[in-house]
């Protein structure tokens, strides 16, 4: 029934009370410290971190009832008999609440202890495991979250690299898209959270293009009225694409803005983030929708990559060309604050 391997402080400040206590429950199979006060008793703790602490509650100095908030607030996983010759109701059930396991009354009769220490030790014992359950539960729930976003962030993989494939000028497009985003998302010091959403947009802010032809895609020259119109729905189809799979709705905005424009003339709700005239740093308009930063970043990355990637109708632009084409759009096409994170990094 006993487990040699219990630890059992003995706090009392009648040596005699600690020494029989001590030799009946060393000859029941415990192992037995004693103290004969309080602070006696909190330093054997500091080096030995008994199970279960028998605490006489009235004693010189520190009383039992304030050594009994020292225990449970420095080492909660120790259960606490309260020992006491008050039978005071009340008295009770303040211990009880500051996180006594049980108490017994003075004389102590040694069934009534042993009873009271089985039953606190099989209720540490429950606590203890429920709370290594719960922890390895949190672990197994996380090792599965991981899982499920590994296999979601693989399949995000695999969808852009489909649409890579069909277009042989852009591929490496996507990959290269994010990398940029989310660099000038951590130069502009946005939270990890967010740059993480970037990212998962940036792989996929071109899938509504898997919809179209290769003939299109490809297209040596110029684009007719009619497709140039199909090319510019790719943002609504690919947020039509994604919107069973993904939940974000920021994810899913940042996919469908990535062709806005900083003064509100790209496609397609032709939203605006700049500030109005005269009032720096607020959003466009109060109750009118405005551009994230980072859909503005996506935007620049986006271009920047398109103009430095050689196209079926033109060759690629040099690094300094597009710098220089930035600077020119910053405040129309592109944010001015991400134009400068961005060349920041560049330098």
């Amino acid at each position: 029934m006993m487990n040699n391997k219990v630890e059992i402080l003995i706090v009392d400040d009648e040596a005699g009370i600690r020494e029989v206590l001590s030799r009946k429950l060393s000859s029941a199979g415990f192992q037995c410290l004693t103290a004969w006060d309080g602070t006696r008793a909190m330093k054997l703790l500091k080096s030995r971190q008994a199970d279960l602490v028998l605490l006489d509650v009235n004693m010189p100095g520190k009383s039992g009832s304030t050594v009994l908030k020292d225990i449970k607030a420095k080492y909660p996983d120790i259960a606490v008999i309260m020992v006491t010759a008050v039978t005071d109701v009340q008295s009770v059930i303040r211990l009880m609440n500051d996180g006594a396991y049980d108490y017994v009354i003075k004389p102590v009769e040694l069934n009534t202890l042993f009873f009271s220490i089985n039953r606190a030790l099989e209720k540490r014992r429950l606590i203890l495991e429920n709370r290594e359950y719960q922890l390895d539960l949190e672990r197994r729930v996380a090792e599965q979250t991981n899982r499920v976003r590994q296999s979601f962030l693989n399949a995000i993989t695999s969808l852009a690299n489909a649409l890579d494939a069909k277009d042989k000028y852009t591929h490496g497009h996507s990959q290269r898209v994010t990398e940029t985003a989310v660099a000038i998302a951590m130069e502009m010091g946005m939270p990890p959270y967010a740059i993480e959403k970037i990212e998962l947009a940036g792989l996929l802010h071109d899938i509504g293009k898997i919809g179209l032809s290769e003939a299109i895609l490809n297209k040596p020259g110029k684009l007719s009225e009619e497709e140039l119109l199909l090319v510019r729905l790719h943002p609504e189809i690919g947020e039509r694409i994604l919107k069973p799979l993904i939940e974000d709705e920021e994810i899913l905005e940042l996919i469908r803005h990535h062709h806005e424009c900083y003064d509100g003339s790209g496609y397609p709700d032709g939203l605006s983030g700049a500030p109005p005239a005269g009032v720096k740093g607020k959003p466009a308009s109060a109750g009118v929708k405005s551009l994230s930063l980072g859909a503005m970043a996506l935007t620049l990355a986006d271009a920047f990559d398109a103009m430095t990637s050689n196209r079926p109708y033109r060759k690629s632009m040099s690094v300094e060309a597009a710098c220089a084409e930035l600077e020119r759009c910053k405040g129309k096409q592109f944010c001015p604050d991400v134009v400068d994170a961005f060349i920041r990094l560049l330098n």
